[in-house]
């Protein structure tokens, strides 16, 4: 029987608990990660890290599909977050998933640390470009497609929601031809720009200590940077999912808790809320949808995230 919206609520009632160490969340994790993927470590690129997971809903028509994007700066994190990260994600995801009719992908990508941006990013649209060009053998709804993410796993999801399809009809790889398209993102404390110098102004100069600023640029640290600015901001600019923002724009859900300025330190500075609360004042200006859902001031009127997922991917 699937779950219902109660049932939604009180998995993220449990979540709460795991966060605030009322729960045994090795007890949790070990329970989630004991349904297996129909589909493991499947390869939908070139380099060995260019393979995904996949779950598939049991239905006699097309389901539709969430991609779920791990966080770590883009040079650490793993896709088997779908179902481990009990701090972030109501570890139930999957199988709340599975059991509203929707099939679940997650994916691994080039940590920039392997090859700098594009790359991360890049390798996330191929692998959606790739689940779509699986469609039919997989029983899959190409047009009911939507993406979740975790810090920098939720900075790629908004990147792929905002920007242009990166489909290319004419090219002689059928994957290359799919749509990079997303229906809507759910995303975690997200960053929704990386351009230093949009960011320091945001949060502070912390921000500027977190591996994930200089990094995805293959710069060696935050001094490299600073140095050399000019030869990584077209790169910086590109990356940042605000710069993307159009009429039309796919719905979004940002889940983050609110924080003093300037944040304290480096993590506090990457994950912070006014990164969240920029991009909804972006999206507003442009009549396009963005939901900012603050874990520790909820507001009864909004959905909660899974419910916002399933009403996106099954209008339920």
């Amino acid at each position: 029987m699937p779950h219902s919206i109660f049932s939604t609520r009180f998995h993220l009632i449990c979540l709460g608990l795991v966060l605030l160490g009322w729960t045994r969340p090795d007890h949790v994790a070990r329970a989630a990660a004991s349904l297996p993927p129909d589909l493991a470590n499947v390869s939908y690129g070139a380099h060995p890290r260019n393979v995904l997971d996949l779950w598939l809903a049991k239905s006699d028509k097309p389901t539709p599909l969430l991609v779920y994007i791990h966080g770590g700066g883009w040079y650490q994190g793993d896709k088997s977050a779908v179902t481990e990260d009990v701090v972030r994600l109501n570890i139930d995801l999957v199988r709340l998933m599975l059991e509203h009719g929707v099939s679940v992908a997650s994916i691994n990508y080039r940590y920039a640390t392997m090859a700098p941006l594009p790359a991360p990013v890049h390798d996330a649209a191929r692998a959606i470009q790739f689940l779509r060009s699986k469609a039919r053998e997989w029983n899959l709804d190409r047009g009911r497609l939507a993406a979740m993410g975790t810090s920098a796993g939720g900075c790629t999801a908004l990147w792929l929601a905002y920007h242009r399809d990166l489909a290319d009809p004419g090219n002689r790889d059928p994957v290359a031809r799919e749509s990079s398209a997303l229906g809507a993102v759910l995303a975690w404390n997200p960053q929704t720009s990386i351009d230093p110098k949009v960011v320091v102004g945001w949060v502070g100069d912390q921000v500027m200590n977190h591996p994930m600023i200089w990094r995805a640029v293959g710069a060696a640290d935050r001094a490299e940077v600073e140095a050399r600015y000019s030869d990584w901001s077209d790169l910086y600019r590109e990356f940042s999912p605000i710069n993307h923002v159009s009429r039309g724009a796919p719905p979004v859900m940002l889940v983050n808790r609110t924080g003093p300025l300037p944040a304290a330190d480096h993590n506090a500075a990457i994950h912070h809320v006014m990164f969240c609360y920029k991009l909804k004042e972006k999206t507003d200006s442009v009549g396009a949808t963005c939901l900012v859902r603050l874990l520790d001031q909820p507001d009864p009127a909004m959905p909660m995230p899974y419910d916002f997922l399933l009403q996106q991917l099954t209008g339920r």
